[in-house]
């Protein structure tokens, strides 16, 4: 029995541990992520100094080489001169720098080997971050996607319905304003018009178009009826 239960115990608590991991799921990848980055640099960082190092190296060797040549040389003119003294300590010290020679092209065959697989698991590293950033991003993208989907459906069909109300209601005021916005511009053109042909008809430019008092009388006189002389 106490076995059963220290089995539920951890299953509960595995269960919650992946429970919690699936919801932060984007943070922990984001922390992954950044760790592996700096892990990524750190390997950038030795692969350069291993770099650096080799071309120290490489100087190096050349400088050995040339005093090697020199001293052979030196060599060379002093057993031509007879001085075999002289040539034999040039012997030894050409045969240290031999020993330096042969050491320093060793170290570098193995540094050649040790820079390439660092080059090449750097080359594979960046590939996998890169991988790995644009993994992060479309997760992220579609979490979004998913939580705009989830809030959609929060709302329920009566806010659904409402915000579509709201918008008809905001359509119809901005038709009546456009509406009577085209109302004033046409009445004020008419107005324009109206102003122009009043001050026309007042030059004595066109019919006449509103009654004058002599129209008025002349329209008077035509109902009057003709008064019927005495008769004969």
């Amino acid at each position: 029995m106490f076995r059963m239960l220290t089995t539920l115990a951890r299953g509960t608590v595995a269960s919650a541990a992946e429970d919690f991991a699936d919801r932060n799921a984007l943070v922990i990848l984001d922390q992954q992520i950044r760790d592996a980055t700096a892990g990524v640099e750190r390997g950038r960082r030795a692969l350069a100094l291993a770099i650096a190092h080799d071309d120290s190296e490489a100087a190096r060797l050349q400088a050995t080489l040339g005093r090697i040549a020199d001293l052979e040389d030196r060599a060379v003119s002093a057993l031509e001169g007879g001085r075999e003294d002289l040539a034999s300590e040039a012997a030894e010290t050409i045969a240290m720098l031999e020993a330096d020679r042969d050491a320093i092209t060793a170290a570098r065959r193995d540094a050649a080997g040790q820079i390439a697989r660092l080059k090449a698991a750097m080359a594979d590293a960046g590939r996998r971050l890169a991988d790995l950033e644009r993994g992060r991003r479309i997760a992220r993208a579609s979490e979004s996607v998913r939580g705009l989907k989830r809030r959609g459906a929060s709302m329920g069909d009566a806010s659904l319905e409402e915000a579509e109300a709201t918008l008809r209601r905001l359509r119809e005021r901005q038709s009546e304003a456009d509406a009577i916005e085209a109302s004033l511009a046409r009445f004020d053109t008419a107005a324009a018009s109206d102003t122009v042909a009043d001050r026309l008809e007042a030059a004595g430019f066109g019919a006449p178009t509103r009654p004058t008092p002599s129209r008025v009388l002349d329209r008077l006189r035509g109902r009057v009826q003709p008064v019927p002389g005495p008769s004969a």
